[in-house]
């Protein structure tokens, strides 16, 4: 029985390049037309191809964003870089008084992730971990900027893997010029005529400008 050896399939599995032949080749093969018709074949690419689905990195970003600043922003560029799929979260928070509505974040951090098709905004309220099972995510974006919010963050971490073992966090320290930027902070001094260009988007900007012109019910 002559033996055949298919020249670059194991180096391209060790990556250790072509192996010598240790036995004489035979002849020539020509591909065939029916490689599809082959069971085993097709059973394998199907496979490959259900594991290139299933290997795709889905990440939340999750927060109030009330209002976005550039220190989200950089943090959303950032973790575009690290996932297939990035999910900017915004929290409905039916508890804490806010200066936007769900829906008018959501309008603006749609706007401005525009440059990065990988992003999507999306909102929840309840439980965190259930939205990351509920849309198949890997793992958590958190920002940090201080040991402050190390300390923060470090718990609610322990408490999400607590209430979802699967779930994993991966904490960003935040660009050294956003490192004291807040969303607090930014609506602080806007709502006392401060000028926070720079740090927020230009459309935040426009927004704040208007809405903190207008009476306090």
């Amino acid at each position: 029985m002559q033996r055949f050896i298919v020249r670059g399939s194991f180096g391209a599995l060790t990556g250790r390049g072509p192996q010598p032949q240790t036995t004489s080749p035979g002849p020539k093969v020509r591909p065939s037309s029916n490689l599809g018709q082959n069971p085993l074949l097709k059973s394998n690419f199907t496979l490959a191809s259900e594991s290139t689905q299933q290997s795709r990195i889905v990440a939340i970003y999750p927060g109030s964003f009330d209002p976005l600043t550039n220190g989200h922003l950089d943090l959303i560029a950032r973790g575009s870089r690290l996932a297939d799929r990035l999910i900017v979260a915004v929290l409905q928070n039916r508890r804490k008084q806010s200066l936007f509505t769900v829906e008018e974040r959501m309008e603006m951090l749609s706007e401005v992730v525009k440059p990065y098709p990988n992003v999507e905004v999306g909102r929840f309220d309840g439980l965190l971990v259930d939205y990351v099972a509920a849309r198949g995510a890997n793992f958590i974006i958190r920002g940090i900027r201080a040991i402050s919010d190390y300390e923060y963050e470090l718990q609610i971490a322990h408490m999400n893997r607590r209430l979802s073992p699967g779930v994993e966090t991966v904490f960003l320290m935040a660009a050294e010029a956003y490192s004291f930027v807040s969303s607090q902070l930014v609506k602080e001094v806007a709502s006392l005529g401060g000028n926070v260009s720079g740090l927020v988007p230009p459309i935040v900007e426009e927004q704040l400008k208007h809405r903190v012109s207008q009476p306090r019910p």
